[in-house]
């Protein structure tokens, strides 16, 4: 006489292999976005200048220790899935979406702006992961979920520095 166990039958809870490729489809360029948004918030909060230099300089900080949390919240859950991410520095230049970030010393209005824009376009690439994940798996949905709701708040403090 055999007996079958709970481990013996697939899991209902188990995740596909087409849904953890879903999933990395979506929340890969997420993370590179993010992991770039890290490296060049580093840049402008060493480099802003001006009379709002300590406001933006501690909001870029903030912004940058929040954009690592969500890169890693992002990176994990594929991880936790089954699949490997390469976010190694060279990957990440070569794939994130973000528009370029003057080098050098720049005025706290420059740094701003094109950190916002910077923002923007990674939260168009969040976006896009959001609708994407809606058919793919709501878990990994709300992940991103809640990766924007964070990251719009974020763009909101540094946009009210320039804000009329």
């Amino acid at each position: 006489m055999t007996s079958t166990t709970h481990t013996d039958a697939p899991s209902a809870l188990a995740t596909t292999s087409e849904i953890a490729a879903g999933v990395a489809q979506f929340l890969t360029p997420v993370v590179h976005d993010l992991e770039a948004l890290v490296v060049d918030g580093k840049q402008a909060h060493w480099h802003v200048r001006g009379s709002a230099f300590a406001g933006v300089h501690e909001t870029l900080d903030q912004l940058v220790a929040h954009a690592q949390d969500y890169a890693d919240t992002a990176a994990e859950r594929i991880v936790a899935l089954g699949l490997p991410l390469d976010s190694r520095l060279a990957t990440v230049a070569a794939k994130s979406t973000l528009p370029p970030l003057s080098d050098g010393f720049q005025p706290w209005q420059t740094t701003v702006a094109q950190t916002v824009a910077q923002i923007d376009a990674a939260l168009v690439t969040i976006r896009t992961a959001i609708t994407g994940l809606d058919d793919i798996d709501l878990s990994s949905q709300d992940v991103a979920i809640e990766i924007e709701r964070g990251l719009t708040k974020d763009r909101w403090l540094l946009q009210a520095h320039i804000a009329a």
